[in-house]
Order: structure tokens, then sequence, then C-alpha cells
């Protein structure tokens, strides 16, 4: 795999209501299905490409390292209570059932907190869409380039659909369950072959499906992990049924009882179609770097700059910072504000932890880092306008740090590290890979999952690309 450099087409700021669309609103999802059950490898750009293997790389180190956490656990007994099957892998606990194999590793893809997001969608599309991937492509006994070109197909309706209805869909649900429902069934339907009106009613079957509330947030709840996980077993289950000719909805998005209106406050279905079909949406994929809510990012990046600057340590922090404020855009603010966390799982969530911690040298590469830290110093986190008006096209953070002799120190950035705008190689995104798997399988086993994982596109198989690396 090789590098790439800052995608030019990122997503446009913020939503001004609904927006007429070049194929009227009646013709939506069949324009959409269309395109994406006509989609061949060759139709794939160089670029989009790479970037899809690079998007496999990220996801398979947070599911394999994922796979060994409680709630992976618990769904991989409950899958295997299912049924006995060996369509698919499930990582650390043999096979099963290809949805049941999508549902089990689409957990263990979301605990640590590493996995992708796309700014304008908010969607993390790696978890849902590529384990949905991979399960069919292993029990269909699909090559690589099928695979790569399914997950590609996958993360284009998941990520145009969540632009669509962002940021006010974002309120009460979380896109990774809703959005990516439909992702998953796109892969999962580019992989069966399905012509444009089986597309059109797997997508009608998803999207009745689509479900994931925030309230798992207010207490921790494992909930989270189980959106990304229930998406790809819907999309699945959707595509399975639209190749035996179960129907759904034909205007399951622009109905008057579909998507659109049913989950948002209002929508642009232009970014359905803007570019669609030359212009790839996984290109504008962003990877994270930090093992907690992609919403500290900005601010994270911010107060690792600051500390590396001034060469402190914790104490020198401690002792000559006499106040710290974080600025943030107001829907993410929503997801981070608990400024006292009592467990590791809320600290991924708290604006005011994360950057407290990471002025004090916490290491936030690593999920087990979380919950180290003994003392820190107050962050105050408020919302400024002129930042939410550059949501969801960026996610801005201003980090102003006041020390005891009264000097002030502002930084501002609009995206962290890994974003297309702030790219990461893929040598570093090789690196995470190996400092998950390694300390959880052993050097050896990491070594062999990332030679089967940049391989792919050779692969005569996919039902022996994974089989083997546990």
């Amino acid at each position: 795999m090789n590098d790439r450099q800052a995608n030019k087409h990122s997503p446009q700021a913020g939503l001004t209501g609904e927006t007429a669309c070049p194929t009227s609103e009646g013709a939506l999802t069949r324009k959409l299905a269309e395109v994406l059950a006509a989609a061949t490898y060759g139709d794939l750009p160089a670029d989009a490409i790479i970037d899809t293997q690079r998007s496999v790389l990220d996801w398979l180190g947070s599911a394999l390292a994922g796979s060994v956490a409680p709630a992976a656990r618990m769904a991989q007994r409950v899958v295997a209570a299912l049924g006995i099957s060996r369509e698919a892998t499930v990582f650390g606990a043999g096979r099963s059932s290809a949805a049941g194999a999508a549902l089990a590793n689409g957990v263990a893809s979301h605990i640590l907190e590493l996995d992708d997001i796309h700014k304008g969608s908010t969607v993390h599309a790696a978890a849902p869409i590529i384990p949905a991937a991979l399960a069919v492509a292993e029990r269909e006994h699909a090559d690589g380039k099928r695979f790569l070109l399914a997950v590609a197909v996958g993360y284009e309706a998941a990520l145009r659909i969540g632009e669509a209805v962002n940021p006010s869909h974002y309120r009460f649900w979380h896109p990774t369950g809703t959005a990516a429902t439909f992702g998953a069934a796109a892969a999962a339907g580019s992989l069966l072959k399905l012509n444009a009106a089986q597309m059109l009613d797997a997508l009608g079957s998803a999207g009745t499906q689509a479900a994931g509330l925030w309230e798992f947030n207010a207490d921790g709840a494992m909930s989270k992990h189980l959106h990304p996980g229930k998406a790809a077993f819907n999309g699945i289950l959707a595509a399975d049924l639209a190749r035996e000719g179960f129907t759904g909805a034909s205007r399951i998005l622009e109905g008057d009882r579909g998507f659109f209106q049913a989950m948002s406050e209002s929508h642009d279905a232009s970014r359905i179609t803007d570019g669609l079909g030359t212009r790839w949406k996984i290109s504008e994929n962003c990877y994270k770097l930090h093992a907690c809510c992609g919403h500290t990012h900005s601010a994270i990046d911010l107060a690792l700059e600051f500390r590396r600057e001034r060469g402190w340590t914790a104490a020198d922090v401690l002792e000559q910072v006499a106040d710290i404020r974080v600025e943030t855009y107001g829907p993410g603010y929503e997801i981070v504000r608990n400024s006292a966390p009592a467990t590791p799982y809320q600290a991924k969530f708290s604006m005011a932890y994360c950057v407290a911690c990471a002025l004090c040298g916490v290491c936030f590469s690593l999920p087990w880092s979380f919950g180290q830290a003994k003392a820190y110093p107050t962050v105050r986190v408020t919302v400024a306008d002129d930042l939410t008006a550059k949501y969801p096209a960026a996610w801005p953070a201003r980090l102003t740090v006041t020390l005891r002799d009264g000097t002030v120190i502002t930084r501002s950035a609009d995206f962290p590290r890994g974003n297309p705008e702030n790219p990461v190689s893929t040598a570093e995104l090789e690196e995470k890979f190996l400092s998950l798997v390694g300390p959880v399988f052993g050097p050896a086993i990491a070594h062999r999952a990332l030679g089967a994982c940049t391989s792919i596109e050779d692969c005569a198989d996919m039902a022996e690309a994974f089989s083997r690396i546990l």
C-alpha cells in the first residue's frame, strides 16, 4: 500500500435545510441503488483503492485487539448459541454464520474507540461495514478485489446518507448504527452481485432496521458497541433477503415516512448524488490516533503540541498553569461534556479529562492507558459559535492556556491528525496496528495478520485471508 495526500473534496460545513437534488427526490433511493449495483473494481480510482486498503488495515487492528474485551466475549457467546455454522471467521472465537460473525466482529471493532470516523457524516464506517463485507466474502468465496470493492461501496452508501441527515440526525441517533446499516447492506449486496432492483430492496430493508440511540452515553452502556454489530448483521440480512426476492421500501430515504423525514429535522438530499459514481467517499476517511471519542481529538492534539513546545513534565503543568479553557462545537460538546468521569469508559467521552491528561503526558494511543492519571489540572470546556458553524466539515477546537505569570497562549486547529487534511502515513497506521495486536496476541501473530491484510488485493479466496492468523 502507498501513502496518499489529503483529499481535495471535503464535505461542506453546516446545513441550511432541505436543498434540491440534481435527481428528483422521488428517484433518489433508486438512483443510489443503481450506482451501487453497477460499480465494479475497475471503477475505483487508484487513490480509492489505496484508501480502501488503509481502511481495512486500520479496522483489523481494532477488531482483533477488541475481540478479547468482555463486551466482545459476551457477543461471541451469544452468536455461538444461535447455531453451529462455519461460514465466516469470528475473531478470537472460531467460526459462525456470516450474519453472526458480522455481529460479533462488529461489536469487537468499536470497543477500543480507535476505529475510523468520517467528519461530514459522523459515521464510524469500518466497524459495521467491513465485518459485513468480510463475512459475506468468506461465505461466497469472493476474491480480494471483490471484497475491497464491497467495502468501498458500503462506505459510499453510509457516508452519503449520513451526510444527508447530519447534523440534526446526530442529536438523538448514532449514525454508526443508522446510516451504516445502509452501508453494510450495500457492501453485502455488492458481494452477492445484486442487480439494481435487488439493491433497492436491500436498501429498503436496511433502512427500516436502522437504529441506534445516544441514550447509552448517559451511563456508559455497551449499546455503543452493539450498534455497529447490529448494523452489520442487519445489512447482511437485508441483502440476503433481497437476493431471495424479499421486497423493501423503494423510497426509504425520501419517502413521506422514510429515513429523512423520520430521523432528521432537516436534510440535504443533494449529498447523496453529489459526485456519485465519480468521487468515492472512502477517500475522505479519517483515522483515529487517540483511544477516545473523536470529538476530543483536535483539542488533544493542541494540548500535546503545547506540552511538547514547553518541554514540560506533568509537575511543570500543575505548577506553571493557572487556567485552561477549551472551546469546541455544539454537537460534539453534547457527547463529551462530562467534566467528572467516574470510569475509564466515561473518561473517553470527557473533553476536560482528555485534555488535562494530554497536558500531563498520558499516552492516548493505547486504550488501556485510560484512568492512569492521578493528578491533573482543571479544564473548562465551552461551546463557541464560530466553531459550531464549521461543523461537520471541520471538527475544530481552540485551547487557551493562562500561565501563573499572566501569559496567555492560544492555539486552534480545525482537523486532528489522521484526517485527510492532516494525514498520517501508511507506515504510521501499520505501527498503530502492531501496537494494538502485538500486546494481545503476540508479535508473531501481529505480523502475520499485517501480512494478510497488506496482500488482500491478490487474495484468490477471502475465506482463507484471515482464517489462520489466530
